[in-house]
């Protein structure tokens, strides 16, 4: 069975290279997906609408194009694998949380214990917590090859 991983979150470290280079060693059957990780590639997704000059409306519009690949690729992954960084407050993961768990979807949370207490919630939804991409690997390797 080939698993679709959908990789969210936190987009100014290299944790996603890190799952999946260790996944691809390991030989695990894992197609991984994931948002548009280039921030302003993201920030401007909606420019094509038409500019705006109220920040408010151009991010209303990114947000809503970006949304047309993240729901979609939520929506047909096996695994959702959201990081949480604390450099920057991921609103967005939080969301992308949130929708698996309105989904039914199995998600892992990715993040140190520094901030185990402000996602309590979205901990308390997901099927697992850990605090290094090692350990998500180690996850996914049990549960994709038992």
């Amino acid at each position: 069975m080939q698993w679709n991983v959908y990789l969210a979150g936190e987009i100014h470290t290299d944790w996603r290279t890190q799952i999946i280079m260790e996944s691809e060693g390991l030989g695990l059957p894992i197609f991984f997906t994931s948002a548009v990780t280039d921030h302003e590639a993201s920030d401007s997704a909606g420019d094509v609408l038409g500019k705006e000059v109220d920040q408010f409306w151009r991010d209303h519009k990114s947000s809503r194009v970006n949304g047309i690949r993240t729901r979609k690729l939520l929506e047909e992954c096996d695994i959702a694998v959201i990081r949480f960084g604390d450099k920057y407050k991921q609103w967005n993961a939080a969301f992308e949380a949130g929708y698996c768990a309105a989904l039914g979807k199995s998600y892992i949370t990715l993040h140190e214990d520094n901030i185990i207490h402000p996602l309590k919630e979205v901990d308390a939804a997901s099927m697992a917590w850990a605090s290094t991409p090692a350990k998500v690997v180690e996850i996914l390797k049990y549960v994709c090859l038992k």
